[in-house]
Formats: structure tokens, C-alpha cells, sequence
């Protein structure tokens, strides 16, 4: 399955039904009148949140979608049938936005959460409905009204606990598939990864969602490379796993061309827990390996982990690190919402 994080679509409600005009016309019945229906409501055009889902590969072959129009209303004081809704089923963690892509119509993190796209315009009364003392024989009706039509975007942010981040090569996808059981690309030439990758990773009897992104490259923020479009999909994580190659003649730069690139995008991803690495220790001699972890703990002002995906070296503890962060992270949220909550209702004993 083709992965794919944005889609630009096309929906329509359904129109309303019109009304009828009809008079009751039976033998025996000295004074019928209008019996003319009222049309039915045009289809509604919703988006759902559903499980089994993490692409939007769907809406690569189908842009456009129009809700049913409503039933006409006919004789014998008969409505007519609402119009059928349209559903467009989407994985966890998508935002809808309007055409110009920044206003947030709905950002569905849950499953089953619905939102309403588009009402279905209200169908035509019939002439029954204007029959009156003065006008015991109305011969008009109203047509339905019109739908509404609306282009939108979806984009999808994959919703992961922990996010890797680093320069192209730094071992990041190496990394996901040794402490996961994700099978991203990995080969011994350099190439980087085009499209995010998710791994669960466990710890004991504990677990949280990874999320493997292409590197970073300087420049990303001003399009350079793939640019930094796929870094929406670590806006929702907790903890940066930030790996640095410790092949780098100069670790530290590597560093801040990362850092700079994380601030040029904004969306608070500066301002998250960060986990420093240096990754593929084992392709490094000793003595150049504690040199380069010198100059990068200078470099982000914290400790700086040494692990090597391939012999499996500081791996486990690197994985504990991420996990006490996010439990850290977790509280913090919680303690929020609760302070929220009595800033709300107030305080009682």
C-alpha cells in the first residue's frame, strides 16, 4: 500500500427535494383539496474517523464526492425520502482544512469521531402546506434548496509516542528496525527514507509507537530536498530521538542544522523532549567516538547516548531513556488538564 499524507477533495451535499402540487381527486369525495407532499432532505457529506487505516491513499483516485438529492414530495400527502449521506473514512490523526490550508476545520484524533462537511439543503414544501381558509386551492410549492460545495484538504499527522529525527543517513530507520518489528527500507548504500514509517516499540511489559521520518537536510524549511513536509507527523509526539551519525567529521554541526531546521518550522517541535544519540558507534574507533561525544554534549548542553543498531550496543538503554521521558511528558499533560479543569469549575474542598 502507497503511503500518502495529503489529499485535496471535492464535496457536495445533496439538494432538497422540491414540494408537489396535487389535489385529492376521488369518487364520492365531494371536497378533496391539495395533498401535495413536501420534498425530501438533500444527503449530508460527513468525515469519520475509523480504525485499520494510516494513508490517504484512497483519495489519490477518487476526488470528488456528492451527497444523494432528496426525494421529490407526490400526491396523496407523501414526503419525499431524505437524500443518502456520503461518508469519507479517514485513519486516525487527520486534520481537515479549508482550501486555503491553515484554517483547522476538524482534527480527528479518536476513532469514530464525526464531523459535518457539508448540510444537505431542506427540501420544497408542498401545496398542502399553503392551504388556508382565504386559499383552499394553493397551486404552488417550493423547490428544494440548494446544497453546499466546499473544497477541502486532508492531511494526515501520524499520532506516534517518540519521533526519530537526524540528517539523512544517520541510522534512523536501522534503529526503528531493531527495536521494533517495522521492516523500513534499509540497504549499505546511502539513500534516505521518502515516506514515514511507524514501529511498536516494548519495553518489559510496556509499549509506545515510534515514528521513523526522512532526514533533514539544511535548507529543508525553504523546499531544499523533500523539505520539511513529513515533519507533521512528529508534531503530535512527545519525546525527539535525536540520532546523530558518528561517522560525522563534525557531529556538532550536524546537530544544529537539525535543531535550526526543527525552530524554522515551528509548531513547538524546539520545545519538545529531546533524546541526543550518537549513532553507529561500532564503525568508529574509541578513541575518536568519546572525542565526538565531547563536542556534541557541548553542542545540545546534555548527556549524549552512544548506541549502534547493528551490534545492538546502548540500544536497550536508549529505548528506557525514551520511555521515562514520555511517562515524564504524560504526567505533565495530566497535571495540565487537571489545573485546567479547576481553573474551570474552581476550586473545592
Amino acid at each position: 500500500m502507497k503511503f500518502l499524507d495529503q489529499a485535496k477533495v471535492y464535496v457536495r451535499s445533496g439538494d432538497g427535494g422540491a414540494g408537489a402540487v396535487s389535489f385529492r381527486r376521488e369518487k364520492f369525495i365531494e371536497f378533496g383539496g391539495p395533498d401535495g407532499g413536501d420534498g425530501g432532505r438533500g444527503g449530508d457529506v460527513w468525515a469519520e474517523c475509523v480504525d485499520g487505516l494510516n494513508t490517504l491513499i484512497d483519495y489519490r483516485y477518487q476526488q470528488h464526492f456528492k451527497a444523494k438529492t432528496g426525494g421529490h414530495g407526490m400526491g396523496r400527502n407523501r414526503s419525499g425520502a431524505k437524500g443518502a449521506d456520503v461518508v469519507l473514512k479517514v485513519p486516525v490523526g487527520t486534520e481537515i482544512l479549508e482550501d486555503d490550508q491553515e484554517t483547522v476545520i476538524a482534527d480527528l484524533t479518536q476513532v469514530g469521531q464525526r464531523v459535518l462537511l457539508a448540510r444537505g439543503g431542506n427540501g420544497g414544501f408542498g401545496n398542502a402546506h399553503f392551504k388556508s381558509s382565504v386559499n383552499q386551492a394553493p397551486r404552488r410549492a417550493n423547490p428544494g434548496l440548494p446544497g453546499e460545495e466546499r473544497w477541502i484538504w486532508l492531511r494526515l499527522k501520524l499520532i506516534a509516542d517518540a519521533g526519530l529525527v537526524g540528517l539523512p543517513n544517520a541510522g534512523k530507520s536501522t534503529f526503528l528496525a531493531a527495536v521494533s518489528a517495522a521492516r523500513p527500507k534499509i540497504a549499505d548504500y546511502p539513500f534516505t527514507t521518502l515516506h514515514p514509517n511507524l514501529g511498536v516499540v516494548r519495553l518489559d511489559t510496556r509499549e509506545f509507537v515510534l515514528a521513523d521520518i526522512p532526514g533533514l537536510i539544511e535548507g529543508a524549511h525553504e523546499g531544499i530536498g523533500i523539505g520539511d513536509r513529513f515533519l507533521g507527523h512528529i508534531e503530535r509526539c512527545r519525546v525527539l530521538l535525536h540520532l546523530v551519525d558518528a561517522t560525522e567529521e563534525k557531529v556538532a554541526r550536524a546537530y544544529r542544522i537539525v535543531r535550526s531546521e526543527l525552530e524554522a518550522y515551528g509548531a513547538g517541535l524546539d520545545e519538545k523532549r529531546e533524546v541526543v544519540a550518537l549513532s553507529k558507534c561500532d564503525a568508529v574507533e574509541p578513541k575518536d567516538l568519546e572525542k565526538k561525544r565531547r563536542a556534541l554534549a557541548r553542542a545540545c548542553g546534555g548527556d549524549v547516548l552512544m548506541v549502534s543498531a547493528a551490534t545492538g550496543a546502548g540500544v536497550r538503554e536508549a529505548v528506557a531513556r525514551l520511555m521515562a521521558e514520555i511517562d515524564a511528558a504524560r504526567a505533565e499533560d495530566a497535571a495540565r488538564q487537571e489545573a485546567e479543569v479547576v481553573r474551570e469549575r474552581g476550586w473545592r474542598p
